[in-house]
């Protein structure tokens, strides 16, 4: 059984990702199935790249929107949260909650940002899966061949209401936006996510929390946590999980190429499959922090 395995890209691709108040048409619709089948309330990077490529984009949401919608698929993207959170407590993150005390945090701002970040724990999930699928179709093969999926009922997302504001590179003051460019080099990223512009709403914290998180980084530990998940994601992209929207790696690939340039959306694919791990181990570093003293 052949495995994508974990590379970085080199070069960085260019990505297009366009965000949700500008899109319109198909587009728009895609945005909203996205978000009403993965249960989430914001669009994923990730998706709005691949968006950019409406033939190839097509052809895949048409394939994975039942297999999101399964028992299976969410039953996978828990799973991977669990693992990831129990890992993540060995790297020994610090605890906040003294130190935000006193910086003048109440208890009711500590929880919105926790509420925040179940959010994006739970939600980040399914975008880390459907990467690993993307990428094994375009560059391995077919999936498991098995078309049966049980429908999940119901609402397996946080029953939470927390503002969803994001603060862009233009939208924040020196400080932030030295921790965006800290960001962006230490991640060797050309952009910042959604979950750290969502963060940064509360600008002291995400600094204290990023100078903390950010001294993991580069350890042989966290490295292995990231490449623990890749080797879940990628199992399930290629044997874990059922096929109940068919999707084939010939017709993937003959939609990619329609759009013009396979290789391309090969390289944005691993772009994505190769930083996802880091973000969800993150954000569950995050979480620690923010556990009771």
């Amino acid at each position: 059984m052949s495995l994508i395995e974990r590379i970085y890209p080199d070069p960085i691709p260019e990505i297009h990702p366009l965000p949700e108040y500008l899109v319109t048409d198909q587009r728009a619709e895609w945005y909203a199935e996205t978000k009403e089948a993965l249960q989430v309330p914001w669009m994923g990077v990730v998706m709005m790249a691949y968006s950019h490529y409406p033939r190839f984009f097509s052809e895949l949401w048409r394939g994975l929107k039942p297999l999101c919608e399964s028992r299976q698929f969410v039953e996978a993207c828990h799973e991977l949260r669990k693992t990831v959170e129990r890992l993540t407590v060995d790297l020994n993150p610090r605890s906040l909650i003294t130190e935000l005390g006193q910086m003048g945090y109440g208890n009711r701002e500590i929880n919105n940002i926790r509420d925040l970040n179940t959010i994006f724990s739970h939600g980040n999930q399914p975008y880390v899966v459907i990467s690993a699928i993307t990428r094994h179709l375009l560059e391995i093969g077919d999936m498991n061949a098995d078309v049966r999926a049980e429908a999940f009922e119901g609402r397996h997302a946080p029953d939470l209401h927390v503002p969803f504001v994001l603060m862009e590179e233009h939208h924040v003051d020196r400080q932030t936006k030295e921790v965006y460019l800290d960001i962006k080099s230490k991640l060797q990223l050309p952009f910042v996510n959604t979950d750290y512009r969502a963060f940064a709403r509360w600008p002291s914290y995400f600094a204290l929390a990023w100078k903390d998180l950010s001294s993991c980084l580069e350890t042989s530990a966290y490295e292995s946590i990231c490449q623990t998940c890749h080797n879940q994601i990628a199992n399930l992209a290629a044997q874990d999980l059922p096929n109940p929207g068919e999707l084939s790696s010939e017709a993937l690939r003959y939609a990619a190429n329609a759009d013009g340039d396979l290789g391309e959306v090969i390289q944005v694919c691993r772009l994505f499959n190769w930083l996802l791990p880091g973000l969800i181990t993150n954000v569950a570093l995050l979480r620690h922090q923010l556990d009771a003293v």
